[in-house]
C-alpha cells in the first residue's frame, strides 16, 4: 500500500513449503501524526522465532508485540535508546515466559528493527534476520548476522572463500531474544534517508534462497507490494524450507528524506523531560481566551483579538519552555554513527544474466503445472511472457524482469487458490 506519510509499504509472510506452522512474526506501523513523526518515526519489525512446538511462535509474537508498544511508550527517552530498552524488557518477559513453563524453555526469536526518522534510519538488531537498502543500483546489508559464520568471519578465523568456510552451517546463530536474561543489542546508525530510497527486513526464509543481488534487482524493479509477493514467491519455488517474512518501504516523499522536516539531533545518554512552566504563563493564557470569548459576546472585536493575541503568545511560550528542553547528552551529528554498518554492498543493477534465470524458472513453472493438470490462465501468462521478451528485445531488462515476476506470483496465487493454501512438497522446483 502506498502511505499518506510518504513511503511506499508492504509486508508479506508466508509459511514456506516444508513448514505446516509460521514461526514469523513482524510489526508496521506508520506514523501518522506530526508528533509521531518528529518523535517516533516509521516503525518495521522482523522476529523468526525458534523453539519446539509453539515456543518459537509465541517467542516471535512476544517480540513484535512487545518492542513496538515499549518503543511508543518509552517518550521520556531519545529514538535509539526507547528501541534499545525495549528490546532488553522484551527479553527479560521472553525468558520469564520461558522459564516458567517446561514447554517454552529456552524459546528465542530473532528481532530486527528499522525505524525511520526525520533526522535518518536507526536499527536495533539481535540474531540473523537482515536489514537491507537499495540505493544507486547498490542493496547493502545494514546488520549484523549473529550468526557462527560471520563471527568466525569476523575474527579472521574463517577466510572468505576458504573450504572451511563452506564447512561451517550458515543457520546456527550466536544471539538471540529470550533464552537468556539479557542480551546484548546492536544499534545502528542514522543513516541518511534519501528520496528513491528502498528498505527490506527479512527473515533467512528468504536470504537462504535468494541472492543479495536478486533480491536487489526485484526491488528496485517493482512497486512495494509486489517486490515482497515476488520475493516470497521466488524462495518457495526454489523449496522453500522456512518460514519467509518481508517488509518493505520504498521512500517516495522528500519530507522523509533526512533534512525533509526540521528537527533536532538524536541524541544518547539523554532525555527528554517535560520542564516545569510558572503558572502565571498558563493562568494568563486561561485569563485572556476567557476574555476574548467575553468581549466577542458584547461585540467588542477589538478586545477579544487582542485579548486572543496576548493568549496566545502565553501559550506559546509555555509549551515551548516545556517540551523544548533535552536532557544534556551525545548528539549523534557530524558523522557520529552507531554501529559499523552497512556490512555488505553488492551490486543490483538489472542484468541480463537474472533475467535469463527467471525466464527458466517461468518455463519449469508452466511445466509444474501442466504436469500436475493445474487450471491456469494461460493467455494471461503467455501474455507476461511476450511482454518480458519483448522488453528484453528492446534492452529494458528491468521492465523484462517485472513481467516474468508478475507471471510467477500471478500464476502461483492461481495455483493457491485452487489447493486451498495446500503446501505440496511437490509444486516445488528444486534447484
Amino acid at each position: 500500500m502506498t502511505s499518506s506519510t510518504g513511503l511506499q509499504v508492504a509486508a508479506t509472510t508466508d509459511v514456506g513449503m516444508r513448514r505446516t506452522t509460521n514461526q514469523d512474526s513482524h510489526s508496521l506501523i506508520c506514523a501518522d501524526t506530526p508528533n509521531l513523526w518528529l518523535t517516533r518515526g516509521h516503525f518495521f519489525m522482523v522476529a523468526d522465532g525458534m523453539g519446539a512446538h509453539a515456543a518459537g511462535e509465541l517467542a516471535s509474537k512476544l517480540a513484535a508485540d512487545g518492542v513496538p508498544y515499549l518503543y511508543h511508550k518509552y517518550v521520556e527517552h531519545s529514538a535509539p535508546e526507547a528501541l534499545e530498552r525495549a528490546i532488553r524488557e522484551t527479553n527479560a518477559e521472553v525468558n520469564r515466559r520461558g522459564m516458567a513453563n517446561p514447554d517454552f524453555h529456552n524459546m528465542g526469536t530473532t528481532a530486527s528493527c528499522l525505524v525511520i526518522l526525520p533526522q535518518g534510519a536507526i536499527l536495533a538488531h539481535i540474531g540473523d534476520s537482515r536489514v537491507y537498502r537499495l540505493r544507486g543500483g547498490q542493496v547493502q546489508q545494514l546488520t549484523f548476522d549473529h550468526s557462527l559464520q560471520w563471527e568466525l568471519r569476523a575474527s579472521g578465523a574463517l577466510p572468505e572463500g576458504s573450504d572451511l568456510s563452506a564447512a561451517v552451517p550458515k543457520n546456527v546463530i550466536t544471539r538471540s531474544l529470550g533464552p537468556n536474561p539479557t542480551v546484548q543489542v546492536d544499534l545502528e546508525g542514522p543513516h541518511p534517508v534519501a528520496v528513491g530510497d528502498v528498505y527490506m527486513l527479512c527473515s533467512d526464509g528468504l536470504t537462504g534462497r535468494v541472492e543479495d543481488h536478486e533480491l536487489g534487482m526485484i526491488l528496485g524493479c517493482l512497486p512495494a507490494e509486489e517486490a515482497s509477493q515476488a520475493l516470497v514467491d521466488l524462495a518457495n519455488l526454489r523449496g522453500g524450507p522456512d518460514n519467509i517474512t518481508v517488509l518493505v518501504a520504498r521512500v517516495e516523499s522528500p519530507q522523509v528524506a533526512t533534512g525533509g522536516t526540521p528537527a533536532g539531533a538524536l541524541t544518547i545518554g539523554g532525555k527528554n523531560e517535560p520542564k516545569h512552566v510558572s503558572p502565571i504563563l498558563w493562568i494568563v493564557a486561561g485569563v485572556a481566551a476567557l476574555t476574548a470569548a467575553l468581549t466577542a459576546v458584547l461585540s467588542l472585536y477589538y478586545v477579544a483579538i487582542g485579548s486572543l493575541a496576548i493568549g496566545a503568545v502565553a501559550l506559546g511560550i509555555a509549551l515551548i519552555n516545556r517540551y523544548s528542553g533535552v536532557n544534556r547528552g551525545t548528539a549523534l551529528t557530524g558523522g557520529r554513527m552507531l554501529g559499523r554498518g552497512p556490512y555488505t554492498s553488492t551490486p543490483a543493477v538489472p542484468n541480463r544474466e537474472f533475467f535469463d534465470k527467471l525466464a527458466a524458472t517461468v518455463e519449469e513453472l508452466r511445466e509444474a503445472a501442466q504436469e500436475s493438470n493445474s487450471q491456469v490462465n494461460w493467455a494471461r501468462f503467455d501474455e507476461f511472457v511476450r511482454r518480458a521478451s519483448a522488453a528484453a528485445k528492446s534492452n529494458d531488462i528491468a521492465e523484462g524482469i517485472c513481467q516474468y515476476c508478475r507471471c510467477i506470483s500471478t500464476t502461483l496465487a492461481e495455483l493457491r487458490a485452487q489447493n486451498n493454501n495446500k503446501k505440496a512438497s511437490d509444486s516445488a522446483i528444486q534447484y
